[in-house]
């Protein structure tokens, strides 16, 4: 993949590019028989609070329901919050909206901002003027990311035509025509193959490191956020239930470490203390940590002649569902 042009980079000011304050946003509904309907207030957020600075990737996470979506649209102007502050890149989204446009750049996975019947280049020329990108910047900017998303051999194709991996490619290119110091994405590799996935997370990565563009993205998929994110936001009944990077995540969680042992032969289950044996095979045991992971090596490696060590982290989705799973009474915020 082709290096982004060093001159592209987004400066970094100290003030961060996301500052969200007792954000709240809150519906009404209607229930019941038809003559006999009641109304009901649902908190869809409630007092969310964090900030993101300019540079960084950021995952947000929760179950369907949990209120990320929401949060999203506020944070891009398509819904004004019922209570709290949003600023977005210094402006309030839902006030100034059509300025907010032009310094940000949203893909929504199972949406599409082309035109279906249009060709791919067709629909990318129109998205210049919906931004008023200069011509010989709009030519510079598609060239750069048709060659780094390869679009090249779909170009001329009716967006209809395309696969789902081209058309999220394409989208990708529509929001970053008008070079944008944000880039919001909701489940933007949903549906996709392992080769489209694969291709969309290293040109994720490739543009946070040389241009500096931060990135927000909600996603079930948590091969994405363990490929992409420095940091993940988790929110359930709309509230944050953790804030932190990914160690710190695992920290939280009570699913323990596994340290799995390869002897020079096979022999009796290890005994060490802060690890107990949970499974053998032959010369490789599997050691669940209660204690320091060094100490519990150091103690194996004086006991026995190791071959090989492997120190296992619990499986960050197994991690993401618990937080979900915890009572009410359990969920305040967790901060790294």
């Amino acid at each position: 993949m082709p290096d982004l042009p060093a001159a592209a980079a987004h400066p970094a000011p100290a003030d961060p590019i996301v500052d969200v304050r007792g954000l709240g946003r809150s519906f009404t509904v209607s229930e019941g028989p038809f003559l006999r309907r009641t109304r009901r207030t649902v908190h869809a957020v409630a007092d969310v609070g964090f900030t993101v600075p300019r540079g960084a990737i950021v995952g947000y996470l929760g179950p369907n329901g949990a209120g990320k979506s929401t949060t999203m649209k506020m944070l891009t102007g398509i819904l004004s919050p019922s209570s709290g502050t949003v600023r977005v890149a210094g402006l309030e989204p839902a006030r100034q909206r059509t300025r907010l446009a032009a310094r940000i750049g949203v893909v929504f996975g199972q949406r599409t901002t082309l035109w279906w019947d249009l060709p791919l280049r067709d629909s990318l020329a129109l998205t210049r003027h919906l931004y008023h990108v200069p011509a010989t910047d709009h030519a510079r900017r598609l060239a750069e990311l048709t060659e780094l998303l390869e679009l090249g051999p779909f170009l001329r194709t009716p967006v209809r035509q395309l696969s789902l991996g081209q058309r999220m490619r394409g989208d990708l290119t529509a929001a970053l025509l008008h070079d944008p110091e944000l880039l919001v994405l909701d489940e933007p590799t949903i549906g996709l193959d392992v080769v489209s996935k694969s291709t969309i997370r290293e040109f994720l990565l490739k543009l946070n490191a040389e241009r500096g563009t931060t990135i927000l993205l909600t996603t079930h998929d948590l091969g994405d956020v363990e490929r992409l994110c420095r940091r993940v936001m988790v929110i359930d009944h709309g509230r944050l239930a953790f804030d932190g990077d990914i160690a710190a995540l695992r920290d939280s969680a009570p699913a323990p470490r596994t340290l799995v042992v390869d002897l020079a032969a096979p022999t009796a289950p290890i005994t060490v203390a802060g690890a107990r044996c949970v499974a053998v095979e032959g010369p490789r045991q599997w050691l669940e940590l209660d204690a320091n992971p060094a100490a519990v090596i150091a103690a194996v490696a004086a006991e026995h002649e190791v071959a090989d060590l492997t120190l296992r982290e619990p499986d960050i989705e197994e991690v993401v569902a618990d937080l979900y799973r915890r009572p009410a009474g359990e969920r305040g915020r967790i901060t790294a």
